[in-house]
């Protein structure tokens, strides 16, 4: 299953349930997806072999005059985007020169929408490199993912491509975001290599929510599944459920949205 993805680098906006007018950046090929990790329900597909990723990425310059070009068409429509925001086929920090691209965003903001927010969506895959923390924290939104409580169903949901990236690690270095991270969680059921996954259960949430009180973030986004996945037969959870899973945020008084 290929999944859907972004055919261009700069796309939108577009409206989005959380960042309202969003305008997107995907860093990435425009034909395929590039991902640290295979996630079992992402959008984009399942992540191809390493030895296939010879696409072209655009270079730092491409991505400013192309960025430059869509605010100026926006400014002069008057389509105000609420959210520039990283975004795309796989990880945006995944590229070379996404510090310098963050940089030259910021400033792109300021002088045509300088009440927008800069976003990122990133699977956090890549925070323990100083260069990326630095970048992020610079941006207004760090939305960053965090699928599990424990390691187990770490691996069975997110699929990391290598050996180095744990649960713990991840964990250990959202926590040094503080404030500045969005944890994002998108909870599940279903069966996967003839493997049970759930990230709902009482073992799984109690172990999520001890990750969430450590790292102490500026809220928490919770999600059922809503798109086509690549695994097949995974079970979408509902509002209800969490809800429940909710309100034990709230019990240790840490901001949440439900989608």
């Amino acid at each position: 299953m290929s999944g859907f993805l972004f055919s261009e680098t700069i796309f939108g906006p577009v409206r989005s349930r959380r960042l309202g007018n969003s305008l997107g950046i995907n860093l990435l090929p425009n034909n395929r997806k590039v991902c640290t990790f295979d996630c079992i329900y992402c959008e984009c597909g399942w992540s191809p072999d390493e030895d296939q990723l010879k696409d072209q990425l655009p270079t730092r310059a491409q991505v400013a005059d192309l960025l430059e070009t869509r605010l100026i068409q926006l400014n002069a429509q008057k389509n105000i985007p609420d959210s520039i925001t990283f975004a795309g086929n796989g990880e945006p920090t995944l590229h070379p020169e996404f510090p310098g691209i963050v940089y030259d965003t910021l400033k792109l903001r300021d002088r045509f929408f300088p009440e927008a927010e800069v976003t990122v969506l990133s699977n956090s895959s890549l925070i323990h490199k100083q260069e990326i923390f630095n970048a992020l924290n610079r941006l207004d939104n760090n939305i960053l993912k965090l699928d599990a409580g424990l390691e187990a169903t770490f691996q069975l949901i997110n699929r990391p491509r290598s050996k180095e990236l744990t649960l713990d690690r991840i964990v250990q270095n959202l926590h040094k975001f503080g404030k500045k991270a969005i944890i994002q969680t998108l909870f599940l059921r279903g069966e996967i290599d003839g493997k049970v996954v759930d990230n709902t259960t009482t073992a799984e949430v109690h172990a999520w929510l001890n990750h969430i009180r450590y790292i102490r973030p500026r809220y928490v986004m919770l999600y059922p599944i809503d798109r086509q996945t690549p695994a097949p037969g995974l079970q979408v959870v509902s509002r209800a459920e969490l809800m429940q899973i909710a309100e034990k945020l709230k019990e240790i008084k840490v901001k949440y949205s439900v989608y």
